[in-house]
């Protein structure tokens, strides 16, 4: 898809990845929604868009919440025009061992990360159909093409996100409508990882990769029409192919390797303060 002059909502808008990724689409002369929770760091976000000279609203937005995502659809539309992207990036998680795991927890990264990407890509995807163009980015993980244990939920909601892509890409393509899917890895200076111990990088397996290469990724998979981008380095980049093959094997040099005791450790950490 060519990207200029385009229109565009992106979830998640207020912090990390997702203020990289509105800042990226704008330098490509896309008009955006931006969509969160928090409307103050949104409003920073709509600022450092408006900078790149294209036009720019902020959506308070609960994802979870359908009223909202039919209320950012209908901004979007009524403020900017119909919108040719969408780019579902909100998402959370909580890595804990699963035995502890509140049922509560399990329905809101559930909610978060597979109903409310859906929902809303419903809520758009009849226009696109109709107007025969557009192009759904949705970001889902590492953790969503291999094991990754002591963030079970959060493993399985990205799994979920890379399957339904895959899918609705099929069946979108008589229609002119494009689906991607972004798996990055690690994320240095963002994520839950980065925030709570900077100084305890994941292991020389996980090699970090920054929210700006996510998001130039991310632009690459949409201009390209790319239905899987994976964003790492290393062994990472085949980690998906080593998985389809023997899966065991995969999760043996994984183990071997740290990564699982790295996210071990921080599930028995305990609760952010």
């Amino acid at each position: 898809m060519k990207l200029h002059n385009r229109i565009g909502i992106v979830t998640g808008a207020s912090r990390g990845i997702g203020v990289h990724l509105a800042e990226a689409l704008a330098a490509k002369g896309v008009h955006l929604a931006v969509a969160a929770r928090s409307t103050d760091d949104l409003a920073e976000t709509v600022a450092r868009v408006q900078r790149r000279g294209v036009r720019a609203i902020a959506v308070g937005t609960d994802v979870t919440k359908r009223g909202d995502l039919e209320r950012l659809v209908e901004r979007t539309e009524q403020e900017l025009g119909p919108p040719d992207l969408l780019v579902n990036n909100a998402g959370v998680q909580k890595v804990e061992r699963f035995e502890r795991y509140e049922p509560d927890d399990i329905s809101w990264i559930i909610g978060t990360n597979v109903i409310a990407l859906e929902t809303l890509t419903r809520l758009v995807l009849p226009g696109m159909v109709a107007r025969r163009r557009g192009h759904v980015c949705n970001m889902a993980s590492l953790s969503g093409r291999t094991a990754y244990p002591y963030n079970t939920v959060y493993a399985s909601s990205k799994h979920a996100v890379v399957g339904f892509s895959w899918s609705l890409r099929e069946e979108m393509r008589p229609y002119g409508v494009e689906v991607s899917v972004v798996c990055p890895g690690f994320v240095s200076d963002e994520g839950m990882f980065a925030r709570r111990h900077p100084n305890d990088p994941p292991p020389a397996i996980a090699r970090t990769v920054t929210p700006a290469q996510v998001a130039t990724k991310t632009i690459e998979a949409i201009e390209n029409n790319r239905a899987e981008v994976i964003v790492t380095r290393g062994l990472g980049n085949v980690v998906d192919v080593f998985h389809a093959l023997s899966p065991d094997t995969t999760a043996r040099i994984q183990r071997r390797a740290g990564l699982f005791g790295y996210v071990e450790r921080e599930a028995d950490r305990g609760p952010e303060a």
